[in-house]
């Protein structure tokens, strides 16, 4: 998010609405009642032709490029990806609706669209990904959610006396039965292995473990977490991350 990720225009037509001036922030119970009525946050409104309408959310604050009544192209740069409105973390929503209806871009039903695969409106459907990691790193204490959602969690290095070693992972996808596998392995093997089930889907979910320091250091050299996510039986997918103990 901090690097820019543009947000593009599916398809030719006219702004007829946007948004800019939102904050950028997680969103929760402390700030519901700010949010309320701009759940959106930053945004667009694009009408396409034959009824047909895209809207775009959660943009970045300051990143807006069109204002109402331009018309854009497939393409377009309207905005980049944020977290300002109703969410939890960057992504853009997008919403299509034909005649004011919302459409599922994947299963129109008897919704059509010229030059598009029956029942999608995809040129090209991109992979359905069922979940799997977004991030993975070590740190010596437990880290605050916020940090590891903004990428600033991991340390590259801990000091021997560090008080524990913890590895912790970002996943996205969760359903309720997923079994994730923690495990590190260290200069004289294996520190530890933890099975965690999920107890509820979560569309972004963070798990940690770890080993405290029982002597007066750790031995030195390098540690690896490993992260495993499986459904079923079946892996969906996996990560690691290494730390430099000296």
């Amino acid at each position: 998010m901090r690097a820019g990720v543009d947000v593009l225009a599916s398809a030719p037509g006219i702004v007829t609405g946007m948004r800019d001036g939102v904050v950028d922030r997680i969103y929760g119970p402390e700030n519901a009642a700010e949010v309320k009525g701009r759940e959106c946050g930053n945004g667009v409104v694009v009408r396409h032709e034959d009824g047909w309408e895209t809207q775009y959310c959660h943009l970045k604050q300051g990143s807006v490029r069109v204002r109402k009544g331009d018309r854009v192209q497939s393409g377009t740069v309207l905005g980049q990806v944020g977290i300002s409105g109703k969410a939890q973390f960057p992504h853009v929503h997008l919403s299509v609706r034909h005649n004011g209806a919302v459409i599922d871009p994947f299963d129109t039903g008897e919704t059509a669209q010229c030059g598009a695969d029956a029942g999608s409106l995809w040129r090209a459907a991109p992979d359905y990904d069922p979940g799997g990691m977004i991030d993975a790193g070590f740190a010596d204490a437990v880290p605050d959610y916020v940090q590891v959602q903004d990428g600033t969690a991991a340390r590259a290095s801990l000091p021997a006396d560090a008080g524990a070693l913890v590895f912790f992972i970002l996943a996205f996808g969760g359903q309720a039965g997923d079994i994730l596998r923690l495990s590190i392995e260290g200069p004289k093997g294996q520190l530890l292995q933890q099975d965690m089930e999920l107890e509820r889907t979560q569309a972004r979910f963070f798990r940690a473990a770890g080993r405290r320091l029982k002597g007066a250091s750790w031995p030195g050299g390098t540690y690896e977490g490993s992260a495993i996510l499986m459904r079923g039986g079946v892996e969906i997918d996996r990560t690691n991350a290494t730390v430099t103990v000296d």
